[in-house]
């Protein structure tokens, strides 16, 4: 039996078409999901959206019968400056995300904590600050559209790829609505420990995500890696953590043949620490 808090990320399917990630995410049993919607790694919302993408995707998951917790969007590196034009199209971008969260019930969007790179654009004080003023601008906007703005604030492979890092930023969202999601795997792949994450974060952080690492490696299966999740969840619920997970195995370990039987037993042994 999977536990009501644990969601499963159709990043977990991302080879197969939405339709069918779905299918498979509810044969397994769960009944919630995080939606991936992140160019290069899962496309099950088009980049280039628009008013009748946002309506299809929307039906799609309607008629799948699963809630939808989050939507993990990308809408640019959040830390480039931006002229007139760019700043148009990315909030047009936002608009259409925030539609189709408030369209499925989502209760937050999810952005990243800065672009693919370690390497800042300006200097890593301004891109921090910027970064931190994106998501803030994000909330105030997505406050219309009743969405809540999460934000993977260690983020293995982001401009905020480390704990400091994490805590610079979070520093900086002190007075915005912005929330945190945890992720198991880029905490410890950074070298970190979830423990001191938690001991951290914890009053700001509204979702995990759940997926196995050893340092410098994201994509392990849970039980393959270096992750303690019994300890980790553990020191969660005794900070007071009463939001839900997901399931977000995009692993290069097993073949997509294991994939559903491997998130099953993940959903097992998760849904039993829970």
């Amino acid at each position: 039996m999977i536990h009501s808090r644990l969601g499963c990320s159709t990043i977990s399917f991302r080879y197969l078409g939405l339709e069918d990630a779905l299918a498979s995410i509810r044969e397994i049993g769960f009944t919630e999901i995080d939606l991936g919607a992140l160019p290069g790694v899962c496309d099950h919302v088009p980049y280039e959206l628009d008013g009748p993408g946002v309506d299809a995707v929307a039906r799609t998951l309607t008629d799948s019968g699963l809630r939808v917790r989050s939507i993990n969007g990308d809408i640019g590196d959040l830390n480039k400056p931006l002229d007139a034009v760019q700043r148009a199209g990315r909030d047009s971008h936002l608009d259409l995300l925030l539609t189709l969260a408030a369209a499925t019930d989502a209760r937050a969007l999810v952005l990243p904590c800065g672009a693919l790179d370690h390497q800042p654009v300006t200097s890593m004080e301004a891109d921090l600050a910027r970064v931190a003023d994106e998501l803030t601008r994000a909330a105030d906007r997505a406050e219309h559209y009743g969405v809540e703005i999460w934000t993977e604030s260690l983020h293995f492979c982001r401009l905020c790829c480390n704990l400091e890092r994490a805590q610079q930023l979070t520093t900086r969202l002190a007075d915005s609505a912005v929330r945190i999601v945890m992720d198991f795997s880029h905490v410890v792949a950074s070298g970190g420990d979830p423990h001191e994450f938690v001991e951290r974060f914890a009053p700001r952080i509204s979702h995990v995500h759940i997926r196995d690492a050893v340092p410098g490696n994201i994509n392990l299966s849970v039980g393959n890696g270096e992750v303690d999740f019994a300890g980790g969840l553990k020191t969660l619920a005794d900070a007071g953590y009463t939001g839900h997970f997901a399931l977000e195995l995009e692993t290069r370990d097993i073949t997509d043949d294991q994939r559903p039987s491997a998130t099953a037993r993940a959903a097992q042994l998760i849904s039993e620490l829970i």
